[in-house]
């Protein structure tokens, strides 16, 4: 095992290599179950963003055990270099990015593991910024940030998402009376005029032997969308494409794969990639036909599973990524999400802190008058 251990703090145990971390999959998921019950904070879920986005990159995977040696806490980093402004940086990052859809501190008591893993971090002399990622509102994440704001460390904030999400209640109809009227119709009238071209029809796929099949049909719909023209479609990128195909095969296995296919005579014209988990359907990729954009595919698709995941008595559907004007048509509910930032206490950690919250946007703002 290849660990580091300092010494003031010993019940923090940093894991660096790839053999231990597996090794901590029972306990781990079990301390995602007893605090933040997501699919995104799972060992699983990790390791396979681990092995398609950061197989290069060195762990520095941070945990806590009580006394009697169960797993407490855990705060997944990454270690690796990058620039700020144009200066050469040692950051420590949240094992994630935009694929991981949300990230957090997992911790059975929060501010206890919060200030052990901030002590620990902060007698290391080797990282310039500790930067977490889309940490929800109310994550425990946020108590790491308040303790080194406390400590006097520099650090500020960026909020990065709002993402939205519908609290499903217990009957279609009781859902359906939360909707703009006009939308309604508006769907109602797109339905028939999709059903006019010919025979619709909707599919759920969970796994099975025909997964990999029905993976590169929701693949290519999504690529032949703007997403395929600006380069971000999950098969244009052989990390994304192995990270999507890996995590569906998972999640198959494990009971928590949900792919849906809107057909128009047999052929998919809209498709959902999601996870359903914990009662709560996770939309992680949408896509849909342009060409039959007058038709909106994409929200009817979108009406059909909203109206399965009520059926199947799920609490929650949670459309995670941006804000976009098409989520909106159905809540108007959103969570926010946050990028914290901690400089270390040196003369460059504050001077990158001054030039990303102070200085950058100063000059931004002096550049905005001028162009009015």
């Amino acid at each position: 095992m290849e660990a580091r251990q300092l010494t003031p703090v010993p019940d923090v145990v940093e894991v660096t290599d790839r053999t231990t971390f597996m090794t901590l999959e029972p306990e781990w998921n079990a301390l995602v179950g007893a605090t933040a019950d997501e699919p995104f904070y799972r060992h699983d879920f990790l390791r396979v963003w681990m092995d398609n986005f950061a197989s290069e990159s060195r762990p520095r995977v941070l945990t806590l055990r009580d006394e009697q040696g169960h797993l407490t806490g855990a705060l997944p980093l990454m270690e690796g270099r990058t620039s700020m402004y144009g200066v050469p940086v040692r950051q420590v990052s949240a094992a994630a990015n935009a694929h991981s859809c949300r990230f957090d501190l997992l911790a059975r008591e929060p501010e206890a593991a919060a200030s052990a893993f901030f002590s620990h971090l902060r007698q290391d002399t080797g990282w310039d910024v500790l930067l977490l990622t889309d940490v929800p509102e109310g994550g425990t994440g946020w108590k790491l940030y308040e303790a080194a704001r406390s400590a006097g460390l520099p650090v500020g904030t960026w909020e990065s998402l709002q993402s939205p999400y519908i609290p499903l209640p217990g009957s279609w109809e009781a859902y359906q009376g939360t909707l703009q009227s006009k939308f309604k119709a508006n769907c109602r009238r797109r339905r028939r005029k999709l059903e006019e071209k010919g025979r619709v029809t909707v599919e759920r796929v969970e796994g099975g032997l025909e997964l990999e099949a029905k993976l590169e049909e929701g693949f290519a719909l999504e690529a032949s969308g703007w997403k395929g023209r600006r380069g971000t479609a999950m098969a244009q990128d052989g990390r994304t494409r192995g990270f999507y195909s890996e995590l569906a095969r998972e999640a198959g296995y494990a009971g928590r794969l949900a792919l849906y296919y809107l057909r128009l005579d047999g052929r998919a014209v809209a498709f959902q990639y999601g996870l359903e988990y914990g009662g709560r359907y996770f939309l992680l990729k949408p896509g849909y036909d342009e060409s039959l954009s007058d038709c909106s595919p994409g929200q009817l698709l979108m009406e059909e599973v909203l109206r399965e995941c009520i059926a199947r008595g799920l609490r929650e559907f949670d459309f995670l990524g941006p804000d976009m004007v098409w989520k909106r048509d159905w809540t108007e509910k959103v969570r926010r999400h946050t990028w914290l930032y901690i400089f270390n206490d040196t003369t460059l950690g504050r001077a990158l802190c001054a030039a990303k919250f102070r200085w950058a946007p100063a000059a931004r703002e002096v550049v905005a008058k001028w162009k009015r």
